[in-house]
């Protein structure tokens, strides 16, 4: 288990995304890097201080393991739950297939995948994968309260696609703060990690 912190705002892109979807005179006027993962998904904002960010690697000979892709997935985000259920928030894991939107492709959080936590609908805790031969890492974000704004910001994106983009994931991702802003991510973090041991 790796608890990670960031130095500086970025633009985390998915393993299949083109660079092209970032526009490259917004993110340097508004100093914001691009990187990518080795996980699939869409697109995803960090910034220092603004998400609680977990990777969780499990080896193929563990008792957690699944060679079910999806279904893998499950077992952690009960964890996920549990955790927010400590913490008073009426947490649910996607028990389901992919769930996609008109914007899921570009952004990772505009979807909700097996495993995911939501509540009342919308996402809270997003995470990917990438499996190797030897195992599998999950990385896990939640907001302390989900912007949109920032990352849209950043991409090459018409004025139609921002407007209709924001809409939606104003009404889809929430933050720890939006269900209540008595939390913090401090908490949530230290029930998770004792519920994982």
């Amino acid at each position: 288990v790796s608890v990670l912190s960031v130095d500086d705002r970025a633009v985390v892109l998915g393993s299949a995304q083109p660079l092209e979807i970032v526009d490259p005179e917004a993110a340097a006027r508004l100093g914001v890097e691009t990187v990518r993962r080795r996980g699939g998904g869409g697109a995803v904002w960090l910034a220092p201080g603004e998400q609680l960010w977990i990777d969780v690697v499990v080896p193929k000979d563990d008792e957690l393991w699944d060679d079910d892709v999806g279904r893998a997935f499950l077992w952690l985000g009960d964890v996920w739950a549990a955790a927010l259920r400590e913490l008073g928030v009426d947490a649910v894991v996607h028990r389901h297939g992919l769930v996609r939107s008109a914007h899921s492709s570009l952004i990772c959080f505009a979807g909700l995948g097996p495993g995911e936590v939501h509540v009342g609908g919308a996402k809270l805790v997003g995470m990917s994968q990438r499996r190797v031969r030897g195992g599998a890492r999950f990385q896990c974000v939640v907001y302390d309260h989900y912007a949109a704004g920032p990352l849209l910001d950043t991409l090459s994106l018409d004025t139609t696609t921002r407007r209709t983009a924001l809409a939606e994931l104003a009404a889809t991702c929430v933050g720890l703060r939006d269900v209540d802003p008595s939390l913090t991510l401090d908490r949530l973090e230290a029930s998770f990690l004792r519920l994982l041991a």
